[in-house]
């Protein structure tokens, strides 16, 4: 057997344990990074394209996870605060890749993930800003690496900065990517903080859908603006859960096969990021990612021991 047809082999078997529900997001986005660097993707850029069409159904599934009024009727408080850290962490994020002199399109995903919810966020935008895998390769392991670290420093810092459990759950929930990550931080901390940072971090997520639409209207081409359809299919999907409870179970089933899609999906993403790939982006995004992530952690922090956030 020739080299290829053993890097062949080994994608597919990767890609197939993928498939499986123990292996989550960042493990599937790990492997496929080692693999796209110790070994070499054997598919080049073939596998973009099919990566590009898996994360536009992927993002429609996960349109069925979502239920618009429960959302809407237990963050309404939220909602100022929320709008306002979003366009600060979009604003200051596209100054940071500026100033590091991030590429465009990775800078605009990572400022988009850490502004909104991580993974999916990203997951939704890359279509829409037409991102290379490569770039939207790099933005996610980013986000996913300093996802892992909050998981490991947000609890004990509470405690050191004696938070409420009502304030280490909004906390989390402003300075956490990843809606999975705030879960785990704030279980930890306490079962008041769990239901209030997931009540706030799947209140951001609601902003997906206009954003992702504001980010097509920024991305127009030739003065004609089009509205993403997978973005209709996830906004369908949501309608559809809403008005149909009495079908939750599959509602559910299809959410969770769209959320191990991803998880495919993001495998296939890693596997692009070759040594040529990440020599070329070098640590940019990365300083671009962590400087973000400390000034809105700060940020939001002070805001809410300071009474402003509440």
């Amino acid at each position: 057997m020739n080299n290829e047809n053993i890097q062949k082999a080994i994608f597919w078997i990767l890609l197939a344990a993928s498939c499986i529900p123990l292996v989550h997001a960042p493990m599937a986005l790990v492997a496929g990074i080692v693999f796209g660097i110790a070994v070499g993707n054997p598919w080049g850029k073939s596998v973009s394209v099919w990566t590009k069409r898996l994360l536009q159904i992927s993002v429609v599934g996960l349109g069925f996870g979502m239920n618009l009024p429960v959302l809407i009727a237990t963050g309404k408080s939220a909602f100022l605060y929320t709008a306002v850290s979003i366009a600060l962490t979009m604003g200051i994020g596209l100054l940071l890749g500026k100033l590091f002199k991030t590429p465009k399109q990775t800078s605009t995903l990572i400022s988009f993930g850490t502004a909104i919810c991580g993974g999916s966020a990203i997951a939704a935008m890359a279509p829409v800003i037409k991102a290379e895998s490569e770039e939207t390769g790099v933005a996610l392991a980013t986000i996913f690496t300093l996802n892992s670290l909050a998981l490991i420093l947000f609890p004990p810092l509470g405690h050191l900065l004696n938070m409420t459990q009502e304030q280490f759950g909004i906390w989390s929930a402003l300075a956490i990517h990843d809606t999975s990550s705030v879960v785990g931080a704030a279980s930890a901390f306490g079962a008041v903080a769990l239901g209030i940072g997931t009540t706030v971090k799947l209140t951001r997520a609601l902003w997906i859908m206009p954003s992702a639409l504001i980010g097509s209207w920024l991305n127009k081409a030739g003065g004609k603006v089009s509205i993403p359809l997978f973005i209709i299919g996830f906004v369908l999907a949501a309608v559809i859960k809403t008005l149909l409870p009495q079908f939750d179970t599959v509602w559910h089933g299809v959410n969770s096969v769209a959320k191990q899609s991803l998880v495919v999906t993001l495998f296939m993403i890693g596997s692009g990021l070759t040594r040529e790939v990440l020599a070329k982006t070098g640590i940019k995004p990365l300083a671009q990612g962590v400087s973000l992530w400390v000034i809105v952690s700060a940020i939001s922090c002070l805001a809410i021991m300071q009474g402003l956030i509440h």
